[in-house]
């Protein structure tokens, strides 16, 4: 056993507001990358679940449902699917009440026809339940009126005046319509997981827009692609802030418990003065005896780490499974506290922010150089 090493297992760091410090500190930082990455993948997948990772659309409808160079899109690499929809809006009448809507029609089987799913926030306006009737006008080169009867409620993240999303069968919008069963205003696609982020989505959308444009007939229509960002810029411009003040936390978290921790080493450093002196008589360096206290705090920090992390793992798997702590979907588009945490991200945080704390940790040692081991030997 190294001599630091032994004389570090004989030291008792008594900083205990400096413990709690950094075990809050770590549990405040995995909390906040928990529910950032909750807010990011909760939000992602409910829009892509109603609207498709990227959709692509033409300047005219209707366009086809297989255009000429459908297999060469659909060969792309991280293309998982390809869904034909139709986008109208209208409006829902009930009572004395009216409510504008934005209506999707979506493939469905035969048995579903005249049958709809509303999102929460419709049914509250319209006092409408599962089994009631919803007539909704569409308004084309003359009005028309459809009947569906409400089949499910379900939890609509897009819900906002002017995007109420309504999903009701392809067949009966192209019915309505007039139009074909090879028509529709748009096709829908989603991506395999590893292409859904940010800019490679982006990247995927140009690739699509672009084998478009050099694939298409004369006949056909140019489609563009658009990603869920692009169609959706204020959600995920939200999202980018949020991820913001997730950084801005765990740098002040890190400066928090940096210097909580060199307050204790300070303390610790002054209650063994005489220790201090008494090494430095005999022969160990300044490097050396720094390694002692630094042995001795870095203790303390994975200690802390340790326990702020299981904390909030704890914390996650409960909210995770109860959504105990409820919230605003008008405000934050999610009824309750999403959590999701990336193993990786969050060592990755753990690991820099324990050496950012050891770093900081190096300012209170420069002390030991100044201790004069003749004064602190007579003292005692």
């Amino acid at each position: 056993m190294k001599a630091s090493r032994f004389i570090a297992d004989k030291l008792r760091f008594k900083g205990r507001l400096a413990t709690i410090a950094i075990c809050v500190s770590f549990f405040v930082m995995i909390l906040s990358l928990a529910i950032s990455g909750g807010f990011r993948t909760q939000i992602r997948e409910s829009i892509s679940g109603i609207a498709g990772d990227i959709q692509l659309s033409g300047s005219t409808e209707p366009i086809k449902i297989h255009p000429s160079y459908y297999n060469k899109i659909a060969s792309v690499q991280g293309v998982a699917s390809i869904t034909p929809v139709v986008w109208k809006p209208g409006i829902v009448k009930g009572g004395d009440d009216i409510c504008g809507i934005m209506v999707k029609g979506t493939p469905m089987p035969d048995s579903c026809s005249l049958q709809a799913r509303i999102p929460r926030e419709l049914a509250r306006r319209m006092k409408l339940s599962v089994g009631d009737a919803m007539t909704t006008w569409f308004v084309d080169e003359r009005a028309k009126a459809r009947r569906f009867t409400v089949t499910e409620i379900y939890d609509g993240i897009l819900d906002s005046d002017g995007t109420l999303i309504v999903q009701v069968p392809l067949a009966d919008m192209q019915r309505l319509y007039g139009w074909s069963a090879e028509e529709a205003s748009a096709l829908e696609i989603m991506v395999t997981p590893e292409w859904n982020e940010g800019w490679l989505l982006r990247a995927k959308a140009d690739e699509l827009s672009w084998i478009s444009l050099e694939e298409h007939q004369e006949e056909e229509d140019i489609l563009r692609a658009l990603s869920t960002r692009q169609r959706y810029p204020q959600i995920f411009d939200w999202l980018d802030l949020i991820d913001f003040n997730v950084l801005t936390i765990l740098i002040l978290m890190i400066v928090v418990a940096g210097f909580n921790m060199i307050s204790g080493l300070l303390i610790l450093l002054f209650r063994h003065i005489s220790t201090i002196g008494m090494l430095k008589s005999l022969g160990m360096g300044n490097r050396a005896i720094a390694g002692v206290f630094l042995r001795v705090a870095a203790r303390i920090v994975l200690a802390g780490t340790i326990t702020g992390n299981a904390a909030a793992l704890l914390f996650c798997a409960i909210q995770g499974s109860t959504h105990l702590i409820k919230l605003n979907p008008q405000n934050y588009f999610v009824s309750f506290v999403p959590v999701h945490l990336d193993a990786g991200t969050v060592i990755a945080v753990d690991l820099v922010a324990f050496a950012a704390i050891m770093l900081l940790l190096l300012i209170p040692t420069l002390f030991i150089s100044k201790v004069d081991p003749a004064q602190t030997v007579r003292v005692k």
